[in-house]
């Protein structure tokens, strides 16, 4: 089983020297380059899940409705949010949609798996930090769905003969045919790959001078949106099962 991901948050970086970038300009890019990606999963026809930054569930309302209303799910990014902020956000994205938000991923700052047991969550899908050395190290994690506190915790996957996690970075860096072979390999060995993404990945640098390393911009924007393609046809043409964490989870 594939379950295909992304991280709906803005990009931190600062503006390059002479340009300027403000709040609203971020949240645009992130609500434009959403919307490529939809575009792309609506031509293949696959669903995803979508964890929303927490602090941008309430000025992407329109856009939260309109991924939900394509048949894709709607989770929570945790970035550094405290525990009022995010039972607010779960009620409000609840009746904003109408359903409830079974998900949440977090990455530096962890609420306890107790806390969001209480505030509702059924799965926890934690990720570590990518950078240019962290897909280079040899890795050994569990890579099986497990039970805890209440809550069904899903890892990152990792290819079992290359040890590269399925992290934002590595796709954006590998060559499409080896990236496809090591999701073959993959779901040769393992029960699913879970693969994720972040929104900021598809801008264009190019147009937004962002102040980020090299290695970060390279096959970014149209590239990503090329990628992202690539793989999606890829699925289609293999024939693989892809599904939404949720319904994977349960």
């Amino acid at each position: 089983m594939v379950l295909l991901t992304f991280n709906i948050i803005n990009i931190e970086a600062e503006a390059k020297k002479g340009s300027q970038i403000n709040d609203e300009d971020r949240l645009k890019i992130t609500e434009d380059n959403t919307k490529a990606v939809l575009r792309i999963l609506d031509v293949h026809d696959i669903k995803a899940s979508f964890f929303v930054e927490v602090s941008l569930t309430g000025k992407l309302q329109n856009l939260i409705k309109a991924i939900s209303s394509k048949g894709h799910e709607i989770a929570f990014y945790n970035k550094n949010s405290d525990l009022a902020e995010i039972e607010n956000a779960k009620k409000s994205i609840q009746e904003l949609l109408e359903k409830q938000v079974r998900g949440i991923r977090q990455k530096d700052v962890k609420v306890s798996l107790g806390n969001l047991k209480l505030m509702g969550f059924n799965y926890v899908s934690n990720i570590d930090n990518a950078n240019i050395l962290f897909p280079f190290k040899r890795l050994k994690r569990d890579t099986e769905i497990s039970e805890e506190d209440g809550l069904s915790i899903v890892p990152e996957s990792i290819s079992p003969y290359s040890q590269l996690p399925y992290n934002d970075f590595v796709f954006q860096i590998l060559p499409m045919k080896y990236y496809q072979n090591m999701v073959l390999e993959t779901l040769q060995n393992e029960e699913f790959v879970l693969i994720y993404l972040n929104s900021w990945q598809f801008t264009d640098f190019r147009k937004y001078r962002f102040d980020i390393p090299f290695y970060r911009s390279l096959f970014s924007g149209k590239k990503m949106e090329d990628k992202l393609d690539a793989l999606l046809t890829f699925i289609n043409e293999k024939d693989l099962a892809v599904s939404r964490m949720k319904d994977y989870v349960f």
